[in-house]
């Protein structure tokens, strides 16, 4: 049929009286209307159809309103003036003749009394159907209309439930009067090869809901279907379906086209697919179709589109229609499920990159927040990080890789376990920046990331900052005073070759550090470092209700920063790491040098029993008498300058003993007759926990005790 033949009217007869809106969300019913006297067939009218108007041609007097056209067999169709059917035409007067081709099929009324006269004219009109009940697509144009508005809502779809959802929407009641949906189970993912047998399960049904109105008939409702509602459907097939290899069914699916449901494959394969009980929802005649739904690689499930007896039956060009549905609608789970794998996949990632429990080191307490710019970009290159040092010390880590994507969260990684590599190292915060500057070259030219490094020591109050391009911390003192540290910028890593300068700063009890990416202080609605005058500004003010003597809960301090956040304000990822200062009080710690020699081990014990006494832990004496012997007596052995010990008093007993030695010590199993090599072994057995670190300058051997 000639395209410039169809017209953009609408599809469907409409009832004024039942009220239903044209453009309701489950697509436009198609129903019957109730005969009138602008729309009423002549009595004489062939089979009672009414058909198309005829063309005024020239020297021809268009038909008045209210009056039909003769009629014979040889002359044009009758012409209903006034407000006919919708696809009807206007009379045009006085026209001249342009030969223009007409559609013939549609408007040349079959010979009368013919069946095909009968069935043509049920089909145009919509009598032959109960009242109420939706009537078939007429035309070619129907239905190419029809599958575009199908196709445009099954294409709205994101996740594998809005789409089924929107091929049920779509095809009921339009298409048919119910559907079933089965789906793989498992379904594949990618070029994935499942192992396992194919089984099918029955992922939704939909159906016209029986409403009886005033007149006896029943009506679509136009709320959407209660699980209740779809209980006699489910109740009726079979859940689970396993493909038989060689079976019906699975001969079926093989041959991909959709099959009427009297055809003798479709036969055999729906008990296959419903169950036993599933053929009594099955009606009679071509009312059923069956259409496998075939991804990109494989099939990946089956759709079964049903019509009450009393509607008429599927015609041969609705097999195109729902093989239209069925491969737009397997397209869009192959991608729903292929992007939800990417999603696990980038969360896990994401998950796996970031620390899942900080640790507890001595004197200070951490707390962090992550959260992803959206829930459609989870994956980014914001990090933070909290790193042990040697002698109770912290590394405070957080950065920003540009961009959102898998390559960023990878890059991201990488830089983490360097810096967490470095760490260990013990070097100064700017040699650390200095290395991952090295680090993102290595990874590519166009690398680039900010970062914050700093290394707090409870014992001394003090912390060390190097920053590479990043926002700088904001420190909130205990009496509510929120500053802004003054540290050098400097380039992001990447640059190369530029050169980091570390700031030692004071750290005093009760302060807070926080430390924090850009997502947090940026967005298009504020610069930087109007972000960051409002950061300061929140945290005083969080401060204040607490009072000048407490700090404020470091969790609930979080939690108050994020909600600062407008509803423009997330359009990056954001990692918040907050450090709250304890510190070790000075008379909690006792530090010596000893010299390397014989007489180091027995001055070590005399001065580590003096200090437990005089903190009144007398009952941990004889252990650590003989683990600082030890230790100390493996230090001198190879030191060639002072060794150090310090104990530690916090909620353990940590002793730290110092060389000038790299090499660490490992943890043997002595021989019987070997007159060394049970110190360490000693320690592993009497100590909480142990470890050696190596330094720039040596190594540091510790071990810990529970206090009593």
């Amino acid at each position: 049929m000639d395209s410039k033949g169809v017209t953009e009217q609408p599809t469907s007869f409409e009832r004024p009286e039942t009220g239903v809106d044209p453009a309701e969300s489950r697509g436009a019913l198609v129903r019957t209307s109730t005969p009138s006297s602008a729309h009423a067939t002549p009595p004489h009218t062939p089979g009672g159809a009414a058909a198309l108007p005829a063309q005024a041609r020239t020297g021809e007097t268009p038909s008045t309103p209210g009056t039909t056209a003769p009629s014979g067999p040889s002359k044009e169709p009758p012409v209903i003036a006034g407000n006919g059917p919708e696809h009807s035409q206007p009379s045009v007067a006085a026209e001249p003749d342009t030969h223009r081709p007409r559609p013939v099929p549609e408007a040349i009324p079959p010979q009368p009394g013919t069946e095909q006269s009968q069935e043509s004219a049920e089909r145009r009109t919509g009598q032959g159907v109960p009242p109420g009940r939706p009537t078939p697509m007429r035309r070619d144009g129907d239905r190419l209309r029809f599958v575009g508005a199908a196709t445009r809502r099954i294409a709205r779809g994101i996740d594998l439930d809005e789409i089924v959802m929107g091929l049920c929407r779509a095809t009921v009641p339009t298409f048919s009067d119910a559907i079933l949906v089965y789906l793989r189970d498992p379904l594949p993912v990618g070029d994935e090869r499942p192992t396992g047998p194919v089984v099918l399960r029955l992922r939704r049904t939909d159906r016209i809901p029986e409403e009886r109105d005033t007149e006896g008939g029943f009506l679509p409702t136009q709320q959407q279907q209660e699980p209740n509602e779809l209980a006699e459907l489910s109740a009726l097939t079979a859940e689970l379906c396993e493909v038989r290899p060689g079976g019906a069914l699975a001969e079926v699916l093989r041959g991909v086209r959709p099959v009427f449901a009297d055809a003798p494959a479709a036969r055999a394969a729906l008990p296959e697919l419903l169950g036993d009980d599933g053929q009594l929802i099955i009606p009679d005649g071509q009312r059923a179709i069956l259409a496998p739904l075939r991804g990109r690689r494989r099939v990946i499930g089956a759709a079964v589109f049903l019509r009450r007896p009393e509607r008429l039956a599927f015609e041969p060009d609705d097999l195109l229609v729902a093989a239209q549905l069925a491969t737009h609608s397997a397209l869009g789970i192959d991608k729903a499920v292929l992007y939800g794998r990417e999603a696990y996949i980038a969360d896990e990632l994401q998950r796996t990159m970031l620390p899942e429990t900080l640790p507890r080191p001595t004197g200070v307490r951490l707390a962090s927040r992550y959260l992803p710019a959206a829930e459609t970009a989870r994956v980014g290159g914001d990090w933070y990080d909290a790193i042990p040092l040697p002698g109770s010390r912290v590394a405070l880590v957080v950065g920003d890789v540009m961009g959102h994507s898998m390559t960023s969260a990878a890059i991201m990684g990488q830089l983490r376990t360097t810096a967490q590599t470095l760490a260990g190292l013990d070097l100064p915060p700017q040699e650390v920046l200095h290395h991952l500057d090295e680090q993102a070259q290595r990874l590519g030219t166009d690398r680039m990331a900010t970062c914050l490094y700093a290394v707090y020591d409870p014992v001394s109050h003090r912390i060390t900052i190097a920053n590479a391009g990043h926002p700088p911390p904001v420190l909130l003192h205990l009496g509510g005073r929120a500053e802004v540290l003054r540290v050098p910028a400097g380039a992001p890593i990447g640059v190369g070759g530029v050169d980091f300068e570390a700031v030692e700063l004071d750290a005093p009890a009760g302060a807070t550090l926080l430390l924090y990416t850009d997502g947090l202080v940026e967005s298009r609605l504020r610069d930087v470092w109007t972000g960051i005058e409002q950061l300061r500004e929140k945290l005083a003010a969080t401060a204040q209700l607490t009072g000048p003597d407490h700090p404020p809960p470091l969790e609930a301090l979080c939690d108050e920063v994020l909600d600062m956040l407008g509803p423009g304000d997330r359009d990056d990822d954001i990692a918040l790491l907050a450090a709250r200062f304890d510190g070790i009080a000075p008379s909690d710690v006792a530090y010596w040098f000893l010299e390397p020699e014989d007489a180091a081990p027995g001055r070590a014990r005399r001065l580590a029993r003096r200090a437990l006494a005089r903190w009144g832990m007398e009952d941990l004496t004889d252990s650590v008498e003989l683990l600082v012997s030890e230790v100390v007596t493996n230090a001198v052995r190879y030191a060639s300058r002072p060794v150090t010990l310090r104990l530690l008093r916090t909620d353990v007993l940590r002793c730290e003993v110092g060389d000038d030695v790299p090499q660490l010590p490992r943890l043997r199993q002595a021989r019987a007759t070997d007159e060394g090599g049970r110190g360490l072994y000693l320690v592993n057995r009497l100590a909480r926990r142990w470890g050696a670190t190596r330094l720039s300058t040596g190594k540091v051997v510790w071990f810990e005790l529970n206090r009593g």
